[in-house]
């Protein structure tokens, strides 16, 4: 079963050290194209949904060649507008055993932000769309962005689209313009339907702690919260991760419904990471791709976590797997070599 999920935001060039190299150890840096709502749109077109994505990015060759990467993968990008300005950046230093990776942004004044996400006809855009796709990540770049994510989401919904929204919480950008967080984000996930969020998120928003003994009873009071808060939210949903040390995690997962029904995944232990950026918003587009194709709830989860899990042996910020490598994952099929 096949949907259009509309997905928008600010798409990114990543520049990473190359293997386990510090950044600028020498003089050589890979190059990925990336950005939360992207990473969702390349991984739901793997898995055979019509993907449509929104936004603004610099009338420049980088620009042209993010939106071509994006395009290569199976995702629309006619609503993708050029504008004067420069392309959002990202710098990666990968982490290794006890050292953590770290990201530096370079996105102060891109296109995207100039225009604050663009203007678009969203009647038109929504027009035979079973989704639209935001997150935190965009009105954490600015005001103008932030009222273009609300108007979008608004128009959403009017329009009877359902609404997936992830929470996304980025310190460092609201710090970067002085932004009321709690504020706009409490106005963002009342517009969702679905939530991509932890405990932290709404200890942002709701301005309160959640200092239950487990991670589970955290996300559970949280999610009693949300749904207090929100009367649209129909569901919460989170990824529950220990880190052994950068290379290895054990990684679980868990959704809340209004109705207050639970459901938690097994715990999957991954080791021998490759590059964790995107892994979040690999496990939203394999939740959403559960919803899409009538799975149960708790099916649908797991299937969310199971992408997310094998996004982890992928390189950049893309989960490039199908459906039927997620579902070889569930079944536990050997690790001999696929000839």
């Amino acid at each position: 079963m096949s949907a259009k999920i509309v997905c928008f935001g600010e798409l990114l060039v990543r520049l990473g050290a190359p293997g386990r190299q510090l950044l600028l150890q020498t003089p050589q840096l890979e190059v990925h194209a990336g950005g939360a709502e992207a990473n969702v749109a390349v991984s739901l077109a793997r898995f055979g949904h019509r993907a449509q994505m929104v936004g603004v990015v610099a009338d420049n060759p980088l620009g042209e060649a993010v939106t071509g990467e994006l395009r290569r993968h199976g995702v629309d990008t006619a609503a993708v507008q050029r504008a004067d300005g420069r392309m959002g950046l990202y710098f990666l230093t990968p982490g290794a055993i006890q050292r953590p990776s770290e990201v530096l942004y370079d996105r102060a004044d891109s296109a995207f932000v100039r225009a604050g996400g663009g203007q678009h006809d969203w009647p038109a855009l929504l027009q035979g769309a079973d989704w639209l796709h935001v997150s935190g990540v965009t009105p954490a770049l600015g005001a103008a962005a932030a009222e273009g994510t609300l108007k979008a989401m608004r128009a959403a919904r009017a329009a009877g689209v359902k609404v997936s929204f992830d929470g996304n919480f980025r310190p460092k950008l609201w710090e970067a313009w002085h932004g009321d967080a709690p504020t706009i984000l409490h106005a963002i996930m009342a517009e969702a339907d679905t939530m991509f969020a932890s405990h932290r998120d709404l200890e942002v928003v709701l301005k309160r702690p959640f200092a239950q003994a487990t991670a589970q009873e955290r996300f559970a009071a949280a999610a009693q919260a949300a749904f207090a808060a929100f009367p649209h939210l129909q569901r919460m949903t989170a990824t529950v991760r220990v880190q052994r040390n950068v290379d290895h995690h054990a990684l679980s997962a868990n959704t809340a419904l209004r109705d207050g029904t639970l459901h938690t995944t097994p715990s999957y232990e991954v080791a021998g990471i490759v590059d964790r950026i995107g892994t979040g918003d690999a496990f939203a587009a394999g939740v959403l791709h559960g919803l899409i194709s009538g799975m149960s709830d708790a099916d649908g989860l797991h299937f969310g976590l199971a992408a997310a899990c094998l996004k982890h042996s992928v390189p950049g910020d893309f989960n490039l797997v199908g459906v039927d490598a997620v579902e070889a994952f569930l079944n536990q099929d050997s690790f001999d070599v696929k000839r």
